[in-house]
């Protein structure tokens, strides 16, 4: 296949069908085999919790079946710990509604121990379940995402998109889904104020980290990438398509706080991607701009006669407290 058929947007549409259906076929396959063991834990679970053993005057009952289980099943993991797990496991979701119970049946057995230990209310849980299940969450960014409190700021944060008003409901939602109000570039390792182009060159340099905190589901197709209209030359900063909007997704990094006239730039960069790159079956391309910081009202009076599917998102180079604090403490044992 010529270099020149590869670019095309026919091909992009290929290719993209061909990783989505193997993508979806990997999530499947994994939730399936997560469901079996947590079947499993839930049912110890329940034995458990049915005959009230409790830490202390049932440790010794615990310890021993620990002991037998692991000799009929040597790599399944039945500690004593995990086994009061799966105790702690049944008892918290067992009267908890069908819709939660489903979310945790599907999550990795690391994943629910989190959700266990950090946090408390059965609503959180339910949306960071849902985070892991459709934006395909690690383990470790699951962590800083509580760390964080994503899910405060997530539920109390006032809309900064226009997504209700520019996209089909369905669409709308799923994008809400999708794009964060708030990312974290620690990754980059900042700690001095930088130029925009140095910033758009250290994402690039760790696309692959990018990614990852953008969440499931982006491919990147290039930074810098040239648009030509009407004899004249355009640059969107990052170009990305997501498989499940079917759409491409241009990013513009502002080192500063938001603007309003950043809004006409990207609507006028949409329009040209929607003319000039989108394909016949993709859905309108979405803009992201991603400023240092920014204010709600400003925010939504730009945004509010815009008819282009426009988000306003900030970002942070500084790791959460604890994790910071983790980090100096293992410098100075290393240093020590």
């Amino acid at each position: 296949m010529s270099k020149e058929l590869t670019n095309t947007t026919e091909y992009r549409e290929i290719l993209s069908q061909a990783i989505s259906q193997i993508h979806t076929t990997r999530t499947i396959i994994a939730q399936q085999v997560n469901s079996a063991a947590n079947s499993v834990y839930w049912n110890l679970g329940k034995i458990l919790s049915e005959r009230q053993l409790a830490e202390g005057y049932g440790s010794a009952v615990v310890k021993q079946l620990s002991v037998d289980l692991k000799n009929e099943f040597p790599d399944m993991g039945f500690s004593p710990r995990n086994l009061w797990d799966m105790k702690r496991f049944y008892e918290r979701y067992y009267q908890a509604d069908e819709k939660l119970r489903r979310s945790v049946a599907v999550l990795p057995w690391g994943h629910n121990l989190l959700l266990l230990s950090k946090v408390e209310s059965l609503e959180a849980v339910a949306f960071y379940a849902n985070e892991v299940i459709t934006k395909g969450w690690s383990r470790d960014l699951l962590l800083n995402a509580i760390k964080m409190d994503t899910y405060t700021h997530t539920t109390k944060q006032l809309p900064t998109n226009n997504f209700a008003t520019t996209l089909p409901k369905i669409s709308a939602e799923y994008a809400n889904e999708v794009f964060k109000s708030s990312y974290n570039l620690a990754f980059l390792g900042i700690t001095e104020p930088i130029k925009e182009q140095e910033l758009e060159k250290r994402l690039t340099e760790k696309i692959r980290s990018f990614i990852l905190e953008l969440g499931k589901g982006f491919s990147f197709i290039g930074n810098q990438y040239r648009l030509e209209y009407n004899q004249k030359e355009y640059f969107v900063d990052m170009l990305f398509f997501h498989r499940g909007l079917q759409s491409l997704v241009a990013i513009e990094l502002k080192i500063g706080s938001f603007k309003p006239e950043y809004v006409g730039k990207m609507n006028f960069y949409l329009s040209l991607l929607d003319r000039l790159e989108k394909g016949e079956n993709e859905n309108p391309s979405i803009g992201i701009i991603l400023c240092a910081d920014k204010d709600h009202l400003d925010v939504e009076i730009a945004l509010q006669d815009i008819a282009k599917p426009i988000g306003v998102s900030d970002y942070q180079f500084l790791l959460p407290k604890e994790e910071l604090q983790h980090l100096v403490m293992n410098e100075m044992k290393n240093n020590g």
